[in-house]
C-alpha cells in the first residue's frame, strides 16, 4: 500500500492511496462473508449464498463500499498520526477505483486547521473601561427586594389607578376578525409596568370592578406580526378585580424576612455590597478578557478557509432559527424583513470571530500544555446538575447518550483556563468613562 501526500491551498491535503490486489481481494472476500450474514438471499440459508450469487443480489458496488469502510479508517488514522495532521472534519473520499486486477485507488482530502502563529500573549498591556457600581446601587437592590416581597390587596372601594394591578378578561379584533392569541381570561396586568401595545394599559385606569367596556389601540408599525403592523384594533375588556401593591417597610424585620441570617438591615446591606463588589469584579474581568482577545485578533493573522467559515455560519443560522422559533417568531419572514444578505454578513462576522477565538485558545492551550482533568469535568457536571436541578448521575447519563456534551464541556474548561492565564498575566490599566 502507498499513500502519496499532496499539499493544496486553503489548508487542504490530498491523499492518493493505492492498495495492492492481494489486500483488496482479501477484504473483498471478507466483505462478502459479512454481507452474506446480514442479507437474506432467496433459496439460500443465512450466510451460505455463493459470492457470484451475492454479487448479483446486493450488487458489486455495495460490496466495494463495504471494502472501503473496512480499509480506509485505519489508513486515514495512521496517515494523520504519522504526519501530525490536525484535521477539522472527517476525511472526504473524492473518488475511488477498483481496477480489473483487483487493486484499489482512492483519492481523499483532509481539511486541516489553519496555522496559528502566536504573538506574545503574556504580559499584554490593555486599557479597559472600568465598570463601577452606581452610588445608589444598594438602594436599588433593596428596592428590587422590596418589590419581590410585596403583597397584593384587593380593592373594592375605589376605581383603578395607574399603579394598580387589574385582573381582566379581554379579546381583540382587527378588521372584524379575532386576533390570534389576542384573548385571555383572568389575566393579571400591572398597569405601571405593562408590556402590552401602547395605549392598552392606559385605558384601563379609572375603571371599576365588574365594569365592561371597549378600548381602541393601534399596533406599532414595527410590530413583529406582519398582519398586525400599523393596524387599528378593538378590545373588549372586563375588570374582574383591582389589586393594590403593598410594599414592605425596609427595616430589620424586612432583612430577617429575606433570610434569617440577617438579624439587622445593616447585615443585609453588607451582603448586598459583597454581591455588588463581586458582580463588578466579574464584569471587569469580562471586559478585560474581551479587550485581550480583541488585541490578539488584531495582532494574529489567521487564514481561515471559506469551507470552515460556511460550516460555522450554518451552525449560527441553526441556533438563530431555533431562538426565533422558540420566541414565537417566523424565521423565514424575519429573513425577508431583515434581508438575507444583511443576516448573512452579520453571521459571517460572528463566525470568523468564533473560529479565530477557538483557534487562538487551542494554540495557547497546546503551547502551555493546558489539559482537562477528571476533576474539571466532575466540577462542570456538578454545576450542570445545580442549574437543571437534577443529580450528577442524570447528567452523566445524558452525556453517555450524547457525547457532544462532553466535547463541549472540555472546550469550556480549556477556554476558561486559557482566559485565566491571559488575565493573570495581563497588565491592565482601568480607565473611567
Amino acid at each position: 500500500m502507498t499513500v502519496t501526500i499532496e499539499k493544496l491551498d486553503n489548508n487542504e491535503v490530498k491523499l492518493n492511496i493505492e492498495i495492492e490486489p492481494s489486500v483488496t481481494q482479501w477484504e473483498y472476500d471478507k466483505a462478502c462473508k459479512r454481507l452474506a450474514q446480514r442479507v437474506n438471499v432467496p433459496g439460500f440459508r443465512q450466510g451460505k449464498a455463493p459470492k457470484l450469487i451475492l454479487e448479483k443480489y446486493v450488487g458489486i458496488a455495495a460490496l466495494q463500499r463495504e471494502v472501503l469502510e473496512s480499509l480506509l479508517p485505519t489508513i486515514f488514522e495512521s496517515t494523520i498520526e504519522e504526519n501530525n495532521f490536525d484535521i477539522i472534519i472527517a476525511p472526504n473520499v473524492e473518488s475511488y477505483e477498483f481496477a480489473d486486477d483487483k487493486s484499489l485507488k482512492v483519492v481523499a482530502k483532509l481539511e486541516l486547521k489553519p496555522e496559528v502563529n502566536l504573538c506574545e500573549y503574556k504580559g499584554m498591556e490593555v486599557e479597559v473601561e472600568e465598570f463601577k457600581n452606581a452610588d445608589d446601587a444598594i438602594d436599588k437592590e433593596l428596592k428590587a427586594l422590596q418589590e419581590r416581597y410585596s403583597t397584593l390587596n384587593d380593592i373594592t372601594d375605589r376605581k383603578s389607578t395607574n399603579t394598580d394591578l387589574v385582573n381582566i378578561d379581554f379579546d381583540g379584533y382587527v378588521d372584524g376578525e379575532e386576533i390570534k392569541g389576542g384573548s385571555a381570561k383572568g389575566y393579571l396586568l400591572d398597569l405601571a409596568h405593562s408590556n402590552f401595545i401602547p395605549g392598552f394599559a392606559e385605558q384601563l385606569v379609572d375603571k371599576a370592578t365588574g365594569e365592561e367596556f371597549k378600548i381602541n389601540v393601534k399596533f406599532p408599525d414595527e410590530y413583529h406580526d406582519e398582519k398586525l403592523k400599523g393596524k387599528d384594533a378593538e378590545f373588549n375588556i372586563k375588570i374582574n378585580a383591582i389589586k393594590e401593591k403593598v410594599l414592605p417597610e425596609i427595616n430589620d424585620e424586612f432583612a430577617k424576612k429575606i433570610n434569617s441570617k440577617f438579624e439587622t438591615l445593616d447585615l443585609l446591606k453588607e451582603d448586598i455590597q459583597k454581591y455588588l463588589d463581586n458582580s463588578a469584579k466579574n464584569e471587569n474581568e469580562k471586559r478585560t478578557a474581551e479587550k485581550i482577545y480583541d488585541t490578539l485578533f488584531e495582532k494574529i493573522n489567521i487564514e481561515i478557509q471559506e469551507t470552515m467559515i460556511n460550516r460555522e455560519i450554518q451552525a449560527l443560522m441553526g441556533e438563530f432559527k431555533q431562538r426565533v422559533n422558540m420566541q414565537g417568531g417566523n424565521f423565514d419572514k424575519m429573513l425577508e424583513q431583515e434581508g438575507h444578505q444583511k443576516i448573512y454578513d452579520q453571521m459571517k462576522e460572528e463566525a470568523v470571530k468564533r473560529i479565530k477565538t477557538s483557534l487562538i485558545i487551542g494554540k495557547i492551550a497546546q503551547t502551555e500544555k493546558i489539559n482537562v482533568t477528571q476533576e474539571d469535568i466532575q466540577a462542570k457536571i456538578g454545576g450542570l446538575a445545580q442549574v437543571y436541578r437534577t443529580t450528577a448521575d442524570n447528567i452523566v447519563a445524558e452525556i453517555q447518550k450524547n457525547p457532544n456534551i462532553l466535547q463541549q464541556l472540555n472546550q469550556q474548561v480549556i477556554s476558561e483556563k486559557v482566559t485565566k492565564l491571559l488575565l493573570d498575566n495581563a497588565k491592565v490599566k482601568f480607565i473611567s468613562k
